[in-house]
């Protein structure tokens, strides 16, 4: 019996609505097994068609048709490697939606101005791939840039895609806050974790909170928090600090704190229970030198490396309007290859 069908069975049963929240997530995820099941059976077929007129095209020596097949060729292997992604990503936390913080290095101006590019640049990834974003804590630097973000993201298989970025990304570039208009390189760090949902049992002492809460900051004017509304939880045992200020209530901001703490905590369990230093725990490095997993280089050229895939992209401006695919795919294949 295939996994759609053993689901299908699963959703017929008296009992499939019971728990209404648990019922959903399954529906969902029969849903998103039958469009990848469409998405090859239409994909096989066209190939199956092309290949039927690229046999007739030879026989006739049709020039016309040889274009026409050599043109959609691009967009078939791109179609065929996002079904191959969507059928590898199986791993226990792939299919989960995500919580994404960007911390600037050290450096000032310099990296918290590259931080909000970074920011700007997986905005536009994540739409491309029809991806939701909701920002549950944005903390923007004095002169330019963030001093941090933190972005819950929903959709089909957003952990499984997001962690490809987990790691430190450095940036070479000429300053547009030096003066002397000379070169600087500036850091930020990514990091991702699975969103846990609530049958994954996550003990929190309210003991070992502190839970303090500040003004929210805006733009101004009519916008500015004139509450306390906002809300950072300190975990003491791990260490752990989380900020949400992105709601107006305190009682929502206070539950999304507790999400992201509890993601964070869910990652540090796997850990424990893994023994070993896993990806995690590799990603988690210090902001700077030696630990990059991709550089952005502006200046004296221009050049996106992966140092992981040796993937290369020629237009940074490309790459930092969203489009990651190449680097994402390429990092997400190697590691099942590696396995």
């Amino acid at each position: 019996m295939t996994e759609i069908e053993k689901l299908e069975k699963k959703s017929s049963e008296d009992s499939f609505w019971s728990n209404r929240e648990k019922a959903q997530n399954t529906l969902k995820t029969l849903s998103e097994l039958k469009d990848t099941v469409t998405s090859f059976e239409k994909l096989n077929g066209e190939v199956t068609d092309y290949l039927d007129l690229l046999e007739i095209a030879r026989i006739e020596e049709d020039e016309k048709s040889f274009l026409e097949i050599d043109k959609e060729i691009p967009r078939i292997e791109c179609e065929i490697t996002a079904v191959e992604l969507d059928i590898m990503l199986d791993g226990e936390d792939d299919d989960k939606n995500a919580i994404m913080t960007i911390h600037p290095g050290a450096g000032g101006t310099e990296s918290q101005d590259w931080a909000e590019m970074l920011l700007r640049m997986y905005l536009k990834w994540l739409e491309s791939k029809n991806f939701t974003v909701n920002f549950l804590d944005r903390q923007n630097a004095e002169e330019a840039g963030i001093k941090n973000v933190t972005l819950e993201i929903k959709g089909k298989n957003v952990y499984g895609f997001t962690k490809a970025e987990i790691g430190v990304h450095r940036l070479v570039r000429i300053s547009p806050f030096d003066s002397n208009r000379r070169r600087h390189t500036s850091f930020a760090s990514v990091f991702v974790y699975p969103v846990i949902e609530d049958n994954i049992s996550i003990e929190i002492n309210t003991k070992d909170l502190r839970i303090d809460t500040f003004r929210a900051s805006g733009a101004g004017g009519q916008h500015v928090n004139k509450t306390d509304s906002a809300i950072r939880i300190t975990h003491f045992p791990s260490g752990i600090v989380v900020s949400c200020q992105n709601e107006r209530s305190q009682h929502k901001n206070k539950q999304n704190a507790l999400k992201v703490l509890k993601s964070r905590l869910y990652a540090l369990k796997k850990q424990e229970e893994l023994d070993k230093i896993d990806e995690l725990a590799k990603s988690k490095t210090d902001i700077g030198w030696g630990n990059q997993i991709r550089s952005y280089t502006m200046q004296p050229y221009n050049l996106v490396k992966d140092h992981r895939t040796n993937v290369e992209n020629g237009n940074v401006q490309s790459v930092l309007a969203g489009n990651l695919d190449q680097f994402v795919n390429a990092y997400l294949l190697s590691r099942k290859n590696n396995k």
